[in-house]
C-alpha cells in the first residue's frame, strides 16, 4: 500500500525558506531524486548534488530526517531532503506553476472588488486559523528555533492570504483588525519575536494597505481605528498620518 505522507506541498512551502524551496524544485524537476523507496517511517532516496547523497525524510514531518550534506550534518533542513518530501507527495509528477509560487511577503493585489458575506467569512476563518502559528512561546530553550519556525509559517500563510484579496475599504477594515490581533500578541500575548518576523510581516502589510489608499481614497476611513492606539512598534503612525491629512483637507 502507497504510504501518504501527513504533510503537504503547502506545509513545505510556507514552513521552508524560499531559496531552499526553489533549489529543492529545481532538483527534483531535474530528476536528481533518484531511487526513491519508502522505508520504515519514512522515505529514502539518493539525491544528485555534488555527489551523490543518501538522504532519508520522515513521513510525519517533512523537516526530520537525515542527509549526508554538510547541512544535513548540522541538523539544518536543506535542499536534498525538501526534495525528497516532494518527491513523496508528487512521485515524479509535474508541479504546476501555483505548485512552485512563493508569497514570502504580503502584496497588495491591485485588484479592486468587495468579498460577498460567504466570501469575506472564509476569509476571517482562514485567519483566525493560521494566527495558532504565532502563539506565546512557553517551552525550552531547546525548541527555541522550531517556534521561530512556527512564527516565520504563520506570517508566510497569511502573506499568501493578504496578497490575494482584493482591495476596498472593506478589505481595509480586515487588515487593520489583523494587525491589531497581531500586535496584541506581541505587546501581551507572550510572542518572542526575536527574529522579527511578525514585525517585518506588519510592516509589509502596512505598506501594501499605503498601496491600497492610491487605489481606492475611501479606505482611509478604516485607519481611524488606529487613531489613538499605542503599538508595539508605532507601525500604526503611517496610517493615521494618511487618515489625519484626509481629515485636513
Amino acid at each position: 500500500m502507497l504510504m501518504l505522507p501527513a504533510y503537504d506541498l503547502d506545509k513545505i512551502k510556507f514552513a521552508t525558506d524560499g531559496p531552499t524551496f526553489e533549489r529543492a524544485v529545481c532538483l527534483y524537476e531535474d530528476g536528481k531524486v533518484t531511487q526513491f523507496k519508502e522505508e520504515l517511517n519514512g522515505f529514502f532516496a539518493i539525491v544528485l548534488g555534488t555527489k551523490p547523497y543518501k538522504v532519508y525524510v520522515d513521513n510525519q514531518y517533512h523537516d526530520r530526517g537525515v542527509c549526508e550534506c554538510y547541512l544535513g550534518q548540522q541538523d539544518t533542513l536543506c535542499k536534498h531532503m525538501v526534495a525528497v518530501a516532494i518527491y513523496a507527495l508528487m512521485r515524479g509528477e509535474p508541479l504546476t506553476e501555483e505548485d512552485k509560487q512563493l508569497i514570502d511577503t504580503p502584496k497588495c493585489s491591485g485588484q479592486l472588488g468587495i468579498l460577498s458575506k460567504e466570501e469575506l467569512a472564509a476569509v476571517k476563518k482562514s485567519i483566525t486559523a493560521t494566527m495558532r502559528y504565532i502563539k506565546p512561546y512557553r517551552g525550552p530553550s531547546r525548541i527555541w528555533f522550531a517556534y521561530q519556525d512556527s512564527l516565520l509559517e504563520g506570517c508566510s500563510r497569511l502573506s499568501a492570504i493578504v496578497s490575494e484579496l482584493p482591495v476596498s475599504e472593506q478589505i481595509t477594515k480586515l487588515l487593520v483588525d489583523m494587525l491589531l490581533r497581531l500586535d496584541k500578541k506581541l505587546c501581551i500575548g507572550g510572542v518572542d519575536d526575536s527574529d522579527g518576523a511578525v514585525g517585518g510581516f506588519i510592516y509589509k502589510t502596512v505598506d501594501a494597505l499605503k498601496e491600497y489608499v492610491k487605489l481606492d481614497p475611501a479606505c482611509i476611513k478604516a485607519f481611524e481605528k488606529l487613531c489613538g492606539q499605542s503599538t508595539c512598534f508605532d507601525w500604526e503612525a503611517p496610517l493615521v498620518k494618511l487618515f489625519d491629512e484626509q481629515d485636513i483637507d
